[in-house]
């Protein structure tokens, strides 16, 4: 489990397919006090580490990873927000994420609200009924509150605000619209969702 509070930007410094696609990534975290098997989340996906030498570490992403992940995000040179898994008694500073990437959005638009900005995304339908003002949602990884949603006939989006420190300490000080973006779903949104579902079909 992870909070979604980004503690490092790293990049991915090789890509080399083998079974596996294997990534290995520059981090500024102190690569002695993480374990082989460890669960780094990487822009949002949960990944294993199976490698790792002082200042990087190594990880598989299966096809599925692959495929659900954004087009093009597993290359070298690409940044990375990072986030160790969480450790019983830490701080719970953003929300529950699970490094489960649910969706992929692409950003409309980037407007400054103040010293912020407001980051518009749009995302399939699938994924509309788990957004909701206020709630959370994870995006590459970072725990944010979804501000608007607005429904359409065949797309969901949704409005939140970065602060200069978050824009500061992740990808996101980089991001320009049409970039595509992983979605995480607020994991409560996740079993309610389905509790509602499993009733519908009792029902029928």
């Amino acid at each position: 489990m992870f909070t979604g509070i980004i503690t490092d930007v790293g990049t991915i410094d090789s890509v080399e397919q083998r079974g596996d696609l294997r990534a290995t990534i520059r981090t500024a975290f102190d690569t002695g006090t993480i374990a082989l098997g460890a669960s780094i989340a990487c822009s949002g996906a949960c990944l294993t580490v199976v490698d790792k030498g002082e200042g990087w570490f190594a990880v598989d992403l299966s096809a599925e990873t692959v495929a659900r992940t954004a087009p093009g995000r597993w290359q070298a040179g690409a940044p990375l927000n990072l986030e160790r898994a969480m450790k019983l008694g830490d701080e719970l500073g953003g929300h529950i994420v699970a490094g489960h990437v649910d969706g992929i959005g692409t950003v409309a638009a980037i407007e400054p609200q103040g010293d912020s900005l407001r980051i518009t995304v749009s995302t399939g339908r699938s994924l509309a009924p788990y957004l909701a003002p206020k709630g959370s949602v994870a995006l590459d990884g970072i725990s944010l509150t979804v501000n608007t949603v607005e429904d359409s006939a065949d797309a969901v989006v949704f409005g939140i605000n970065i602060i200069p420190h978050t824009a500061a300490v992740t990808t996101f000080g980089q991001l320009a619209a049409g970039d595509a973006v992983h979605i995480e779903i607020d994991i409560l949104a996740r079993y309610l969702g389905r509790m509602e579902q499993v009733r519908h079909v009792f029902q029928s």
